[in-house]
């Protein structure tokens, strides 16, 4: 039986560099949280375990768009909804009350240490879930 066309369209075109952009997130955002986790984390248990989190969004994201059936298109945007959630609330108290975040987080002001891609992504990954809804030609 061939693969649903609708399961295809999350990675293809631009869908696999925004799942290979999620998958380099998943994997810097695990390796960093798990490091600091293990070697430092009394300094910035907060901070750290937030960076953790950031990490399950991605990974969960990055897997959902790659198999982008309506089951996972649904998880993808939930993801992508609380990951914007969480960098806009941990970036606006990361510059509100810095001693709360006495080492950074992936989502530390908005993203800064990355760039601000980690404040891009969600929107991104939303923006492509609707462009690539079923139903809808692109």
């Amino acid at each position: 039986m061939a693969e649903d066309a609708d399961a295809r369209r999350t990675r293809t075109g631009w869908g696999r560099v925004l799942v290979a952009v999620y998958g380099v997130f998943a994997l810097a955002a695990t390796a960093r949280s798990v490091v600091q986790i293990i070697d430092r984390f009394e300094v910035a248990p907060v901070a750290f375990v937030l960076s953790a989190v950031a990490a399950v969004f991605y990974l969960v994201a990055t897997t959902a768009l790659a198999l982008g059936d309506r089951t996972s298109r649904r998880l993808a945007a939930f993801s992508c909804a609380l990951e914007l959630a969480g960098v806009l609330v941990v970036g606006g108290l990361s510059l509100a009350a810095p001693a709360w975040f006495p080492e950074p987080t992936v989502w530390s002001h908005f993203g800064q240490g990355y760039l601000f891609i980690p404040v891009l992504l969600p929107v991104l990954g939303l923006g492509w879930l609707r462009r690539t809804r079923p139903g809808v030609s692109g």
